[in-house]
């Protein structure tokens, strides 16, 4: 039988010279690539098992260790990767399917590194954020297509259900299971300090974060996990999930290793069963059977919340999303083919999918072209990353966007890609007690109000370079958009003129 071994992907260099012994490194990693090594009093690192999370880096005292990507190399092949090599390897041991976390990272276009803002000049003058009023509030839901008056020619304020944001971020569904207790409270805190809203996932949601009630989006997806008419009714928001970014067509899967304790409570299932949910919703194969939930779960909470259908970015997204916009729902949640996930197939998360940039653009237009951009309002997901994704993003027609690596990369998270392992070493994608108590929920919800303050001053910085002094008036404004290095047919697709045009 061939021995086909793997040379690990990263090396653990350490300085001996720096190196107290002190063991931090050893008490600190999850995958226990350290050890101290008595007979010689010394630590030794086993690089088969580091998945380069920098924990034992970022905590040894006296600086003495790094990580370094391994120069062990395959004979020079330009079809034959090592890395396809190595998974042929791995597959052709074990039969089993390859599995990723944390989003695609393979080498495709990332168009809003191809985009460039615009800005105002003389003619039409800037705008001074710090001395003049700018509007990042944003309301989600569905709008009146015209002013309508009463008889003393008042005009009528009566409007469907919606969520307002105090700016046009919320963060994406993460179900608890998926990421820890500590991760979900931090999210919920950070929430309802900030004025805007987290998603619960497709977990449920646990019983001490009802209190986060009018900050909580709750999740409904094909396994109907932990959903009862009180978590309903707890939410500003429901959202039904068709779909997401990381894993287009499929559904998902948390191991039972995960279900323990209050994660089988609030999911409603037995410890230690596998959570499966299937590819499709079983009661929903058309867009009559979806408009049926949507308006199944606005009678459950009495025509008090807006509904959220939530899709992937797929190659005929823009006809989806006007189907899901003639359903009853108020809002589509478009995820792109870089979302992150806890677990996904890796052949899907890499080959399935597209840009979001493209599906948003194609989705607005779509919807403007038939009148009914009104009926809901658009949420984007899938590798927002800055500030300037979020500006860029709302110009090619997005209400808000939904961030979930950003926020949990706030938390700490070194995207070491072991999601699926249950052992982060930052406490966020685990449920072992003693790793889940590595992130503190006082100091991470603070992380996350800093850092969405920190895009809320620089949106308003972006927007008053442009001369613009409200997200409303930035929405779908792809004048103030520029390509660089993008084809025709890019640039058709986005709807915005090369730069120098």
């Amino acid at each position: 039988m061939a021995v086909n071994y793997i040379y690990p992907e990263y090396e653990v260099v350490r300085n001996y010279d720096r190196c107290i012994a002190c063991r931090v490194c050893e008490r600190q990693c999850a995958n226990e690539v350290h050890e101290y090594l008595k007979d010689i009093k010394k630590m030794v690192a086993d690089d088969s098992k580091c998945v380069n999370c920098h924990r034992c880096v970022s905590l040894c005292p006296t600086r003495a260790l790094k990580i370094v990507k391994t120069d062990h190399t395959f004979k020079e092949n330009a079809n034959w990767s090592g890395k396809s090599i190595q998974e042929i390897y791995k597959q052709a041991e074990g039969g089993g399917v390859l599995l990723s976390s944390m989003g695609n990272p393979e080498k495709y276009p990332v168009y809003f590194d191809k985009i460039l803002l615009n800005a105002s000049q003389v003619t039409n003058p800037s705008i001074d954020p710090l001395r003049e009023p700018m509007e990042t509030k944003v309301l989600l839901g569905s709008k009146a297509q015209n002013i309508e008056r009463d008889e003393n020619g008042r005009i009528k304020k009566v409007m469907p259900p919606h969520v307002e944001l105090s700016v046009p971020v919320m963060f994406s569904a993460m179900s608890y299971g998926s990421i820890s207790y500590n991760a979900h409270e931090s999210l919920a805190r950070a929430a309802s300090e900030l004025g805007i809203l987290y998603n619960t996932g497709e977990g449920g949601l646990h019983e001490d974060f009802y209190k986060y009630g009018k900050n909580t989006i709750v999740q409904v997806a094909s396994g109907r996990f932990g959903v009862h008419k009180a978590y309903l009714n707890s939410s500003a928001a429901i959202e039904i999930k068709m779909g997401q970014g990381a894993k287009p067509g499929i559904g998902g899967h948390l191991p039972g290793a995960k279900i323990v304790g209050d994660i089988s409570k609030t999911r409603m299932i037995p410890e230690g069963s596998d959570a499966i949910s299937p590819a499709p919703h079983h009661d929903i194969y058309s867009i009559e059977d979806l408009r049926q939930l949507v308006f199944s779960l606005k009678e459950a909470t009495g025509y008090t919340k807006p509904v959220i259908v939530k899709i992937a970015a797929v190659h005929n997204v823009s006809a989806i999303a006007s189907g899901i916009a003639r359903s009853g729902a108020d809002i589509i949640a478009i995820d792109g083919f870089r979302g992150g996930t806890g677990a996904a197939p890796t052949r899907i998360r890499d080959h399935v999918g597209l840009p979001i940039e493209l599906a948003l653009a194609s989705v607005d237009k779509r919807l403007r072209d038939e009148g009914i951009r009104n009926n809901v309002s658009l949420v984007v997901a899938g590798s927002i990353r800055s500030s300037a994704d979020v500006v860029k993003a709302v110009a090619l027609g997005a209400d808000a966007v939904y961030i979930g690596t950003a926020a949990l990369i706030a938390l700490g998270c070194h995207l070491c890609r072991s999601c699926h392992t249950g052992k982060c070493n930052w406490g966020i994608a685990t449920q072992k007690e003693e790793l889940v108590k590595r992130l503190n929920p006082n100091l991470g919800y603070k992380r996350l109000v800093n850092l969405i303050t920190a895009w809320k001053h620089e949106i308003k910085e972006m927007m008053g370079g442009m001369g613009i002094n409200s997200i409303e008036a930035l929405k779908g404004n792809r004048l103030m958009l520029r390509g660089v290095g993008l084809n025709e047919k890019e640039l058709e697709i986005l709807g915005i003129k090369h730069a120098g045009e």
